[in-house]
């Protein structure tokens, strides 16, 4: 059965096809008339040719319509077959995790990044969790994209009943939904979070063991700022109402807790994206770039496959037709080969400052880059070009301004690129200003730990990483304590009270020392049973 995208268009086809109809034959009658005036001859002449042209015309203008009105028959068997792997992203949806220290907020842009990470993961198979206090599947394994970005938008602290942050279950259940996936591929869990678990930090070292032992590839991201900052709280309607507060009705502060997401990269051996990075979908990408993937045939049953193509054919064949049996044809044809072997001879000019950089002219390409970001809109490849220009002549200041412009690309590529430059600028800087040796050997270190996270297997960026190491003087070159002042021995010698004896000095310290340990242990149960009064952390 057939069916239209728009029949609104559909029912315009008729009177599109009458209208050019009437106004290609309008202009041939029009044309005759004009021959007429000139003899009798040339109007019969004009009269005996065009005669099929105004209906041509109008049955090439209904077909193009009905073509944009989108005719719909058949059904079609389709197979594909994609090589992807096997990925899971989970999402921290705990109340941190609206903490608004970076924009718009640590889960709106975890949400963010997780979309774009689906889109670029387009042909993998991936899968999606959001944990709080619980951890829940919200999708198994699936090529949906377009499910996926749904589920993800609508992840909400209020979508869980158990508040916290169980960081621990969110990997078990992450492992447990890729080890149901074959072995061919690559399993890749990617999770989002301020790294803020309440669980104990043994137990997450131990799922993050298990990740390691089942060969389970961890890619942590990092969300949050490094500062404390409160937790804001909305009504139903989107209304700031107040800020988070604790069951003694102190006010929460939270912060993104680097210490836990490095320790669980390292128990995991896997990779941690900094919160600093500006493309985190980015740098995921290039993280996964490098795994394995499986080839998966998958067959598919298309129903109302488009057919526009069928009408503009026609109606591109009854075009070529009338102009075919035209005698202003073959001029036509001969204006168009002149236009495009005119376009064939003109060819933009070589920018003037590639030029003087593939001549060695630093100064020049320096100046003309300089230029076009004066010129125009600044792109990242020109700040990247200018930068790079003004490190080979020597500019450390303009290299550096330039180059940090670029490095904020959300291109992979040239922010890669850029950082590593950077890089390779403060190992210049180290060698030549050796009073603030550490300082540029520092920052180089920093900037290609960021390039590797972008290209964690570019040699050349190992390399120099690994040379800024080799090159970072010892803390404490001499290797000798500081000398002891001397003491007197007399002096050494503890002063008792008149008629104490040693004995009765060390039984009163004891005494002392073993109130001072029930008095702990005291403190402790009670602040034990105030924390189970109030309930566990929801936050």
């Amino acid at each position: 059965m057939m069916a239209f995208d728009s029949h609104a268009v559909l029912y315009v086809a008729p009177l599109a096809g009458v209208l050019v109809l009437a106004l290609a034959y309008w202009a041939r009658r029009t044309r005759v008339k004009r021959a007429a005036h000139w003899s009798d001859g040339l109007r019969a002449e004009a009269a005996r040719h065009g005669r099929r042209g105004p209906a041509l015309l109008g049955a090439a203008a209904l077909a193009a319509v009905v073509a944009l009105a989108g005719p719909r028959w058949g059904t079609r068997v389709v197979e594909t077959e994609a090589k992807g792997l096997n990925l899971v992203i989970a999402v921290d949806i705990s109340r941190s995790m609206l903490a608004e220290d970076v924009n718009p907020s640590r889960l709106a842009r975890a949400k963010r990044e997780a979309r774009r990470l689906v889109h670029d993961l387009s042909g993998d198979r991936i899968g999606l969790i959001a944990f709080a206090g619980q951890s829940h599947i919200m999708s198994p394994i699936t090529v949906d994209g377009s499910a996926l970005n749904l589920l993800v938008e609508s992840l909400h602290p209020d979508n869980t009943s158990a508040g916290g942050s169980e960081l621990a279950k969110a990997l078990r259940q992450g492992r447990e939904l890729l080890m149901a996936k074959d072995e061919v591929a690559d399993r890749v869990l990617v999770v989002f979070s301020d790294g803020e678990a309440h669980d104990s930090l043994p137990d997450i070292i131990a799922a993050a063991d298990r990740l390691r032992r089942d060969r389970v590839r961890l890619v942590l991201v990092a969300e949050g700022g490094s500062d404390p900052v409160s937790i804001p709280v909305h009504d139903v309607d989107g209304r700031f109402v107040g800020f988070q507060r604790d069951a003694s009705d102190q006010q929460i502060q939270t912060v993104r807790r680097d210490d836990i997401l490095t320790a669980v990269a390292d128990a995991a051996q896997g990779m941690l994206v900094a919160a600093e990075i500006g493309d985190q979908a980015g740098a995921v990408r290039e993280l996964v770039a490098a795994f394995k993937r499986s080839p998966e045939a998958t067959t598919t049953a298309a129903q109302d496959i488009t057919r526009a193509w069928i009408p503009l054919l026609i109606a591109s064949i009854l075009l070529l037709i009338h102009s075919a049996t035209r005698r202003t044809t073959a001029l036509a044809a001969f204006i168009i080969c002149l236009g495009f072997a005119g376009s064939l001879e003109a060819q933009a000019p070589r920018n003037a400052a590639d030029e003087a950089w593939l001549r060695g002219d630093y100064e020049a390409a320096l100046v003309r880059y300089l230029e076009q970001l004066r010129e125009r809109e600044a792109g990242d490849t020109i700040w990247f070009n200018a930068g790079t220009a003004a490190l080979a002549y020597g500019d450390t200041a303009i290299a550096r301004a330039a180059l940090e412009s670029a490095a904020r690309s959300i291109e992979p590529g040239v922010r890669f690129r850029a950082l590593y430059n950077l890089g390779l600028m403060e190992l210049l800087l180290a060698q030549r200003d050796t009073g603030n040796l550490v300082q540029h050997l520092e920052e180089s270190r920093r900037r290609y730990r960021e390039a590797l996270l972008i290209k964690p297997n570019d040699m050349d960026a190992k390399w120099n990483y690994e040379v800024t190491l080799q090159l970072m003087p010892p803390e404490d070159a001499s290797g000798t304590e500081p000398p002891e002042s001397p003491v007197d021995e007399e002096e050494a010698q503890p002063t008792l009270p008149q008629g104490l004896s040693v004995a009765q000095a060390e039984q009163i310290l004891n005494s002392i020392a073993e109130e001072e340990r029930r008095t702990r242990e005291r403190l402790n149960r009670r602040q034990a049973q105030l924390r189970a009064a109030r309930g566990r952390k929801d936050w």
